[in-house]
């Protein structure tokens, strides 16, 4: 097989592999502009014809596979979610105008909120914590999972941990509402026989929520992702060295820069100088990504004196 034909057949599965994704999704209609509606609908030129005589070194390449049918895309005010497959980079082409993506996010938000594909989780939760924050913005944070305080208000990162991240956020010379922030899963792990206390959310729990978090990246489109804690990792990652040695470091996640770095629950059980000069070191990483300024008094903080 050519070159060419080699990358006709990459293109054409991953416009398969796509639409699987979408399907698993539970979309069922792919809109279609008029502008590839016309060029699908023009015809394809014939092969060249091969020469009888003399014979041709390299025989002319049919015009389907120099030129193969675009691929189906959705114009962003009629299907916005179709912007990346997971561990893609999302096409910077196809931005999307702020009322499309406004009015998409709500939808979005709409059917997280109605999800019952955990039945154990919608039975027992009290409400959905989607996600909160600036649809536009360049930094975004995810966490695990609600915990009662979450599950109580519909909201993620409201209790101790979650007024420490905001805490955090603001030392960076940010708003809580500058920044988007979502978890993992959109419910709370039931803790059935318990009158108290969280559970980590299983492999299986996180398969199913994470398609309205890989939603969210699309329509959000953050410069940066920061990933609190080792289960956001697992969850984002799979399976790791383990968020003490991945801490710090530089990470992709479908296509954008991700930065492990410990849960704030983490740091109000350890409260050592040492610890809350890490994270803060990992935002400082996170700054300079983000092209933020810097003051030397924010260099150091948490050092000892």
């Amino acid at each position: 097989m050519s070159p060419m034909a080699d990358a006709y057949e990459q293109l054409l599965d991953a416009t398969i592999q796509h639409l699987e994704d979408l399907k698993s999704r539970d979309v069922r209609h792919v809109a279609v502009s008029s502008e590839t509606l016309r060029a699908l609908s023009q015809p394809v030129s014939a092969p060249l014809p091969k020469p009888a005589s003399p014979p041709v070194a390299n025989p002319p390449i049919p015009s389907a596979i120099r030129h193969p049918p675009p691929a189906i895309s959705a114009p962003a005010a009629e299907q916005p979610t179709l912007l990346a497959l997971p561990g893609e980079t999302v096409p910077a082409s196809a931005p999307l105008d702020p009322q499309a993506k406004a009015a998409a996010f709500a939808a979005l938000r709409q059917r997280a909120l109605a999800c019952v594909k955990c039945a154990h989780l919608a039975s027992s939760r009290k409400n959905v914590a989607f996600g909160i924050g600036s649809i536009d913005a360049q930094l975004m944070f995810v966490g695990e999972a609600p915990g009662a305080d979450e599950d109580e208000q519909g909201e993620p990162f409201v209790g101790k941990a979650g007024q420490l991240l905001t805490k955090i956020i603001q030392a960076t010379g940010l708003k809580r509402a500058d920044v988007y922030i979502a978890n993992i899963l959109k419910c709370r792990p039931d803790t059935p026989g318990q009158s108290a206390g969280n559970r980590k959310p299983t492999s299986d729990e996180m398969a199913t929520c994470i398609p309205y978090l890989h939603e969210q990246i699309d329509l959000i489109r953050p410069k940066v992702i920061i990933a609190l804690g080792a289960t956001a990792v697992e969850g984002l990652l799979g399976k790791t060295l383990g968020i003490t040695k991945l801490r710090g470091t530089w990470k992709t996640y479908r296509g954008t820069p991700l930065m492990p770095t410990y849960h704030p629950a983490y740091l109000l059980r350890n409260q050592a100088m040492s610890e809350k000069r890490k994270v803060w070191e990992d935002m400082l990483a996170v700054m300079e990504k983000l092209e933020m300024p810097i003051s030397e008094k924010q260099r150091n903080y948490f050092l000892k004196g």
